[in-house]
């Protein structure tokens, strides 16, 4: 079985885990949460807010990255039966966008996390196309828990 057939989370159930609402909801299957790692999927559907010509665009990459490291930690919260916080992205360094990814396809992204000091996070990011990097960055993610 590989991390694809692996589902924790997923459709309208992975809302629970993220802050963000359709249309701008850029994850679809949560795949691992554990141990500073997460993975997740996004099928591109052609009317996706950032699907244009038959390509998922630079933005929604991004925002998949960072939605990913969202639902980790919104999993990792709700375990701890806490509330999911809100997160704001602080920088996008190292960005490598290697291939768009076409519409009807599925990504998986996977984000490590690298540092964590108190609210503030650094993170790896990697998307996957037909088993081929897409996209790599590193991400500072800022953390905005409610009390």
């Amino acid at each position: 079985m590989g991390i694809s057939d692996h589902v924790i989370a997923e459709g309208e159930n992975i809302l629970m885990f993220i802050p963000q609402r359709q249309p701008m909801v850029m994850v679809e299957k949560l795949h691992k949460a554990e141990g500073g790692q997460t993975i997740s999927s996004l099928y591109l559907h052609e009317n996706n807010i950032f699907c244009k010509d038959g390509f998922f665009e630079e933005p929604g990459l991004i925002e998949n990255i960072a939605q990913t490291a969202a639902v980790g930690v919104g999993f990792e919260y709700r375990n701890q039966s806490k509330e999911v916080p809100i997160g704001y992205i602080g920088a996008v360094q190292k960005l490598n966008i290697y291939k768009l990814p076409e519409i009807n396809k599925t990504i998986f992204t996977e984000v490590n996390v690298e540092h964590q000091v108190f609210n503030t996070t650094l993170i790896n990011g990697k998307i996957t196309c037909d088993n081929q990097v897409i996209a790599d960055c590193t991400m500072k993610i800022f953390l905005d828990e409610k009390k």
